[in-house]
């Protein structure tokens, strides 16, 4: 069986632009950054840690555990490479185990060739060993490796998270395209706002911003919610000190917010779904939503923040209808928001000039592939 509590190199990703956020988190937890990738950051740890770390950290997707680094110049010394682990003490020969990777190799022409090759060389050893293997497909719920493969440099890990971590399991409904939550999550932690300070979210949408606020707001860890994740499928994972440690994250948390969080959107759909994912989160009864006109939306006395995610534009002829609604939210800010600190996300540069009011920062984000800032505007 793993053991738990042997220590070696912890490979944490996120999106691109979310680095700064990911190592801030990291510090606030007590952890040393190692090393600083574009999509990603290495610390020293345990799979204990990777415990801790799957149901803590608010903006990163993946935590992968290194088992071993290697050479590999082709596809048969990477098999012997994987061969040389000893995957028998990592996967139940009746378990179920699936691959993913990033391959750049010359010799190599089909990714999925080297994935297969990659998968057959795991299980081959646990039936060496074991007298059985196990079932093996694309399935990210159960015990799942990944392989980092450049030129002739192989690295293989656990991927404890199985499925991204931005899926909290809060979002049940959906509205338009909705904001990944650990997108929404740096949003927030982009932001000058503070947990005790008022989060006012009009437009909503499916309500993945308000929902993330009051996570942070009442110091719930983001990944309570989800039932599932790799690293409950390796061998030696301890059922007791998972349930401990969610015990004591639970405790962690306070009952309520000091600040208000509104959310508001004119479209009622996108209202009831937010409130069904609240609800799933627990959160419902901390978020106060209103069927309204952004320009409508109540901003109430006192230090806050307001976030607007507007849409972008991306279709061919959209950019002119949505100038007057860009135009609208600086008039909004400038009339209705003084003392507080606004900020608009778009993907869309030009419309973003259409605001009519001077950026005090712009964050660079990415949503998917598309790039985006972060536009903060302190209303005076």
């Amino acid at each position: 069986m793993a053991n738990f509590s042997q220590s070696s190199t912890i490979s944490i990703t996120c999106p691109k632009g979310m680095v700064p956020f990911l190592k801030t988190e990291l510090v606030l937890l007590g952890f040393v950054i190692r090393k600083t990738r574009l999509a990603g950051v290495e610390i020293d740890g345990t799979l204990e840690d990777c415990m801790f770390l799957n149901l803590t950290l608010r903006t990163a997707h993946r935590v992968h555990f290194l088992l071993k680094d290697f050479k590999a110049t082709n596809a048969d010394e990477l098999t012997d490479g994987l061969k040389s682990v000893a995957w028998e003490n990592y996967i139940d020969k009746h378990g179920y185990v699936s691959l993913t990777s990033f391959i750049k190799n010359k010799t190599i022409k089909n990714t999925q060739f080297a994935n297969l090759t990659a998968k057959d060389a795991i299980v081959d050893r646990i039936r060496m060993r074991k007298g059985a293997r196990p079932d093996s497909g694309p399935k990210l719920n159960r015990t799942v490796v990944f392989l980092f493969w450049k030129g002739d440099e192989a690295s293989v890990y656990l991927d404890t998270s199985g499925e991204s971590l931005n899926r909290r399991g809060y979002r049940r409904d959906s509205h338009m395209a909705p904001m990944q939550e650990t997108l929404a999550s740096a949003i927030i932690q982009g932001s000058k706002w503070e947990s005790d300070w008022h989060f006012i979210n009009p437009m909503c949408g499916s309500g993945t911003l308000a929902i993330e606020a009051a996570l942070m707001a009442t110091q719930r860890a983001p990944g309570l919610l989800r039932p599932n994740y790799g690293i409950k499928h390796i061998l030696g994972f301890d059922e007791d000190a998972w349930k401990k440690l969610r015990s004591e994250l639970k405790q962690a948390s306070i009952k309520e917010p000091k600040g208000r969080i509104i959310a508001t959107d004119i479209d009622r759909r996108a209202i009831e779904a937010a409130k069904r994912n609240a609800q799933t989160a627990g959160v419902d009864h901390l978020i106060e939503f209103k069927v309204c006109d952004f320009r409508d939306t109540e901003i109430p006395f006192g230090d806050g923040v307001i976030v607007l995610n507007p849409p972008y534009g991306e279709r061919l002829g959209e950019d002119d209808d949505l100038i007057p609604l860009y135009k609208a939210m600086g008039d909004f800010f400038k009339k209705d928001c003084s003392g507080k600190w606004g900020y608009i996300f778009t993907g869309n540069f030009g419309l973003a000039k259409k605001i009519g009011l001077r950026s005090s920062r712009r964050i660079e984000l990415y949503n998917s592939t598309i790039e985006c800032r972060l536009l903060e505007f302190e209303l005076y």
